[in-house]
């Protein structure tokens, strides 16, 4: 996939081309059902498959107050863009200026004069252009005079009245309910962050545990206890197993909200510094506090014997 960073750095005459456009937040199970139909229309039609979307949601510039957490970071973003097959991403900064800019602009400036665009595909639901002007409506008939086809594409709906979207999964994760979530992203929920040093209480408990930068990237799920996966990427994406503990700790004080800490399991490693994806498989329980020391390592060391259970039936 090649990706270009704003208007500036993609080049004119990428097309002719399929163009899809959106927020694509997690790029879930809808999302991936849009592509994967941008891309077979591309193959048919002899058109390049471009993916258009934006390094934060529209609502950060237009009413921060309302913008929802992202579910990945915008490098993850790219990463699962990459895994559809598509040829292009154009990855516009959404600033005052794309906000503001006209419906037909943004038609002429970046459908016709950089993508040469033949045909797009988006939801019913799409708006575009400054406050949103800009609809289907407006878009087919921009089309006419630009020479493209619009696509419309049905919602992805798993067997339910309700579509797949960003929205449900953040209550999802909200909820601690990983399983579903990721029925619905199509793959494991993750953050990604640096491993950073801590108040070193796992050590001493016996289970160092590697703890996250606060600035990870990446939608946290409920406080608990999850069984899931510790990816290195800073050794060549090395895997292992681990018991992650989200939240603030109640035993303890001092403990930051939403901390995520990750016990990898059978191994000794320095992870300092390193950037590792952390992955959630499946809620074992919630955060308790405890009275003393030895009922939460009673705990720890339960946790630990189910997670390994759960990981080698999952495997």
């Amino acid at each position: 996939m090649k990706t270009y960073y704003g208007l500036s750095e993609a080049p004119r005459g990428l097309g002719p081309s399929a163009v899809t456009i959106g927020k694509f937040d997690g790029v879930h199970a809808g999302h991936r059902a849009v592509i994967s139909e941008l891309i077979a229309v591309a193959h048919d039609r002899d058109l390049t498959s471009i993916v258009i979307t934006f390094d934060r949601h529209p609502l950060a510039q237009l009413d921060p107050l309302a913008r929802p957490d992202a579910l990945v970071g915008t490098e993850q973003k790219l990463e699962l863009l990459a895994e559809t097959g598509v040829d292009v991403t154009i990855l516009l900064s959404f600033d005052a200026a794309l906000a503001s800019m006209p419906p037909r602009e943004f038609v002429s400036r970046v459908l016709h004069d950089i993508c040469g665009t033949r045909v797009v595909m988006v939801g019913a639901d799409f708006r575009f252009g400054a406050r949103g002007e800009g609809n289907i409506d407006t878009l087919r008939t921009l089309g006419t005079e630009f020479g493209f086809d619009v696509d419309l594409i049905p919602e992805v709906k798993p067997g339910e009245a309700r579509k797949v979207s960003s929205t449900w999964i953040r209550e999802l994760l909200a909820a601690g309910d990983v399983e579903r979530a990721g029925e619905l992203l199509g793959r494991t929920p993750s953050v990604r962050g640096m491993v950073v040093h801590g108040a070193a209480r796992g050590r001493e408990l016996g289970f160092p545990t590697a703890n996250l930068s606060p600035e990870s990237e990446g939608l946290i799920p409920a406080d608990g206890v999850y069984a899931g996966w510790l990816t290195d990427l800073s050794d060549e994406g090395r895997r292992y197993p681990a018991a992650i503990s989200v939240g603030s700790n109640p035993t303890f004080a001092g403990v930051p909200p939403k901390q995520v800490e990750a016990y990898v399991l059978d191994e000794e490693l320095d992870l300092y510094d390193h950037v590792v994806d952390v992955s959630f498989v499946a809620r074992i329980r919630g955060q308790v506090r405890f009275t003393g020391i030895e009922p939460l390592i009673t705990q720890m060391n339960q946790d630990v014997e189910g997670v390994r259970a759960l990981l080698s039936d999952a495997s």
